[in-house]
């Protein structure tokens, strides 16, 4: 008998202690069981709804405090699947109050008659799979236990309060009181002494109107946080407009967004726009007020390069000096413990004036940290202070929090949810986990949830399950569970979006750092709401990869592996590229390549600042050879690295690599000298490797004259460049000279074949292509020459060359032969250090201005470079410099 029949037939019974049979049983009544519930019912499923509350609302039926306040524009936070719902709900103001909003959902329930399947008032007190019946058995606290197919958490990121971490509240003799779960008739403040213990978003929005009650209010502040002022009032019109203009194309829009509201990408970076362009753009931004604006539209690297963030910081600390009146009390309300956007900054009205009132105390817990609560007031190390009212505002248990609080959860083999997140939260794609068949949730752990507009991203959920519960009906299977090989990946891929931004730098509730014992790590998804869409769409396309699918009629699918290998930033990088649907190189001819790449190459920001930049010509093999010449900041006189540029040994000119040359100036401290050698098909080999040789030995006779340091140099290169660089050190060595220190080579050719397995592996997807290597071959150096050691190098003699840094990219059809170069370096005992750049493509090293994921990767060319010249490996990090990526690295 099919569940819905069941649950039809048992739902008469559930009065009288039965078990209620549904084919989905769904936890939490806010914003994503309400849809749940919707689109369960119109996809023909049998559903529940069990809620601990009394009514619907979520997480707005509790956070009734003064001045709670949706920080989403609320035109961007609401249900889009129906639009005629859409329109039929109009908000008051910029962003809604809580009442309002809890209208919204009561408004939504009873449009849709959702109430009649929620359980309210009740608990689930135990969760477990039962595998002979392929069933969830829920023990609830309040009327018939469940039986359910499937199992969804509704739970929320944001609705399960941190419970007080000082000794003697107990002890207390006035009234507590949370932020999160106050008094649904409110609470009378006036004329009572008041203390707020945390200034997060509910203490930043409650405190200004707290204060305007009591008689004297003390707030307990621990961490200071950036706050923006909200500006509240109608919709802006501009917004308005831009929403009423085309409301389908703008719901669309946000779906593919990183944010999940419709904002263009910025593209200026920092150091692009001078101090009045961007004071112009942070004063828009501030009187916009508007979070999303000012945490995505300042400027392109703002939530990636400390340094571009830092100069944020640095305005919002001006804006909080000009407002507080006491010195001291401004310096505490300023944060400089983490980047702005790393912990969700919060949306205030009047909040920083209210510290100039005279019944207002700030304490500075970094100063004199409380010692406990007593049964008067609060004790610190310098004070006591009597109080009547005690307001906690001092956050949630965030992400896991609410799941792990519903009930324990146990499922296939007796295993626990809470014994498998011991370590921290293990999911596939934040929705659900291995071991756990059925057991879905909506924006948990390891999805974009909190660090997006929660109303796209649960609705984005909300229809994947559904549609997959659906699809697994029509295909017989009765069971869903993710792979381990699956949810190890996505783990994988959730750390490496995480060294894309500055979210990793803040102990945040982001990160469960406000929880003490709580494992530490970044739980939201990083890598923004299009690209995690995407993610999920490609999943559906290659046939549910990760998921194991079960059936009683069926025969078991499993179409295991990791759905994302590349690193979060050339993912989108490819993405982009495939979307412009450039045509292939090698059927423009060479300067028609040329021509394309130059023009391709304008939209890239231009790189950081050095010292100096310079330019000029040098003799070259047969003639002069112009080159671009980048000086530190520093006295010198520098070290100097002969650079040659990528491009086929037919693209690209000295200037191509520009952002990478200064990269590498910057993180080394020494000159860097790049060569614009001559060309094929007009210079065909070996004029290419004849240039970089003569122009190495130019340089070095004349180091002095270049402002560098007289003796031996070093020499670098990427790709043809790197071939070029090879080659000149193994001439220098037969030739007599110069000295050569060491060499770089990053994704270096090497060799002539094309049967290695990389070849085959990385053939097409990657921009560098097996066709595209063809071609560069075909235009450089006939087949009769290409055995030559200066055109394939690895054929020549490798004793007593100079040591070398050897970087690979895993998605490079260069990549064997390059792996295979450094071993047969090593082997013939040349110094030899390489790095295998997981995730990464032939050009994503040296994309400077895009691949954040590349950094590591860069300091440690930038190490290696100074280890080759004597200098201490570590220059003093600039402040933009991140953590370093996991890669895999040998020395030999």
């Amino acid at each position: 008998m099919p569940d819905a029949a069941v649950a039809a037939r048992s739902s008469e019974s559930n009065n009288n202690g039965a078990t209620q049979q549904v084919d989905v049983a769904v936890v939490g009544a806010g914003f994503a069981g309400l849809y749940l519930l919707h689109r369960l019912r119109k996809a023909g499923f049998a559903a529940v709804i069990i809620e601990e509350a009394g009514d619907v609302g979520g997480t707005w039926y509790w956070n009734r405090y003064p001045g709670a306040r949706c920080d989403i524009q609320t035109i961007d936070y609401g249900y889009t699947f129906d639009p005629e719902l859409d329109r039929a709900w109009t908000w008051s103001e910029k962003y809604a109050t809580q009442p309002e909003i809890l209208r919204y959902f009561g408004f939504v329930a009873d449009r849709y008659d959702l109430r009649r399947d929620i359980r309210f008032d009740t608990k689930v007190k135990a969760a477990n799979w039962d595998d002979t019946n392929e069933r969830w058995q829920l023990l609830t606290d309040n009327g018939a236990s469940i039986s359910c197919r499937y199992y969804i958490m509704a739970t929320g990121c944001l609705s399960t309060p941190k419970p007080p971490e000082i000794d003697g509240v107990k002890d207390f003799k006035g009234a507590v009181y949370f932020t999160g779960r106050w008094p649904h008739d409110g609470v009378n403040l006036a004329g009572k002494r008041v203390a707020v213990i945390g200034t997060g978003s509910s203490g930043i929005q409650s405190i200004p109107l707290i204060a305007e009650q009591a008689a004297h209010l003390t707030v307990f502040q621990r961490t200071p946080n950036f706050a923006l002022p909200a500006h509240n009032g109608p919709s802006p019109d501009d917004r308005k407009t831009y929403f009423e203009a085309d409301r389908a194309a703008y719901r669309e829009q946000a779906r593919w967004s990183l944010a999940g509201v419709p904002y263009p990408q910025e593209t200026a970076v920092s150091w692009q726009l001078s101090d009045a362009e961007r004071r112009e753009r942070f004063e828009k931004a501030w009187a916009a007020g508007d979070l999303v604006h000012i945490l995505t539209q300042l400027w392109a690297d703002q939530a990636v390069d400390f340094d571009g963030n830092a100069l944020i910081g640095k305005l919002i600390h001006e804006k909080i000096s000009a407002v507080v009146k006491d010195d001291e009390t401004a310096a505490a309300l300023s944060p400089h413990d983490h980047p702005f956007g790393a912990k969700r900054p919060c949306l205030d009205t009047n909040y920083y004036a209210t510290y100039n009132r005279s019944n207002v105390t700030l304490v500075n817990l970094r100063q004199e940290p409380i010692k406990a609560i007593t049964a008067s007031g609060i004790v610190t190390d310098k004070r006591s202070v009597d109080v009547d009212v005690i307001v906690f505002a001092t956050g949630f248990d965030a992400m896991t929090g609410a799941i792990m609080a519903v009930h324990p959860i146990t499922g296939r083999a007796g295993k626990s949810l809470s014994s498998v997140w011991a370590q921290g939260p293990q999911t596939y794609l934040g929705l659900t986990v291995a071991g756990f068949p059925n057991l879905f949730m909506i924006t948990g752990p390891g999805s974009p949830s909190v660090l997006s507009n929660m109303a796209v991203s649960i609705e984005q959920h909300v229809d994947w399950v559904v549609d997959r519960l659906a699809a697994l009906r029509e295909a017989g299977f009765t069971t869903m569970e993710a792979t381990e090989t699956a949810q190890a990946g996505w783990a994988q891929h959730m750390a490496d979006c995480s060294m894309v931004t500055l979210h990793r730098l803040a102990n945040t509730w982001y990160t469960g750092a406000n929880v003490p014992g709580k494992v530490q790590g970044l739980m939201p998804y990083t890598g923004g709401v299009g690209p995690y869409r995407s993610i999920c769409n490609e999943i559906v396309t290659r046939g549910m990869l990760g998921f194991k699918l079960n059936g009683p009629d069926v025969a078991e699918q499993c179409n295991d592996g990791e759905v994302v290998r590349l690193q979060p930033d050339v993912r989108l990088v490819l993405g982009m590229l495939a979307e412009m649907n450039l045509p292939q190189i090698e059927s423009l001819g060479a300067q028609g390549a040329r021509d394309f790449i130059t023009e391709f190459n304008k939209g890239r920001p231009a790189g950081r600042p050095v010292g100096e930049v310079g330019s000029g010509a040098l003799q070259g093999a047969d003639g002069p050879l112009p080159y671009r010449l980048y000086r530190p900041a520093t006295p010198g006189p520098h070290p100097i690295v002969v650079y040659f540029h990528g491009g086929g040994w037919l693209l690209g000119d000295e200037q191509s690599d520009d952002p990478f040359c200064r990269d590498l100036c910057r993180r080394s401290g020494m000159i860097v000298v790049s060569v614009g050698y001559r060309h094929a098909p007009e210079h065909r080999f070996p004029a290419a490797a004849e240039d970089g040789y003569a122009a190495t030995r130019w340089i070095a006779e004349h180091a002095a004259d270049l402002g560098g340091r007289p003796g031996p140099v070093l020499v670098a290169g990427w790709s043809a460049g790197a071939n070029i660089a090879t080659v000149t050190c193994q001439l220098a060595r037969d030739r007599g000279g110069p000295q050569i220190a060491g060499q770089l080579l990053v994704c270096p050719v090497t060799d002539c074949r094309f049967d290695r397995q990389s070849y085959t592996d990385n053939a097409v997807g990657y921009f560098l292509t097996r066709a595209l290597m063809f071609w560069f071959w075909d235009i450089y150096c006939s087949p009769a020459d290409r055995t030559d050691p200066r055109a394939s190098p690895l054929r020549g003699n490798l004793a007593n060359l100079p040591p070398a840094f050897v970087a690979t990219c895993e998605f490079d059809p260069l990549r064997d032969e390059g792996i295979e170069y450094a071993e047969a370096l090593a082997a013939a005992n040349v110094p030899v250090e390489q790095l295998q750049a997981r995730g990464h493509i032939h050009s994503s090293l040296v994309m400077v201005d895009v691949v954040i994921t590349g950094v590591s990767a860069r300091v440690k060319m930038a190490e290696a470079l100074r280890g080759f010249a004597g200098l201490p490996r570590k220059l003093e990090a600039s402040g933009e410099d991140v953590p370093p990526i996991a890669v895999n690295a040998a020395a030999g």
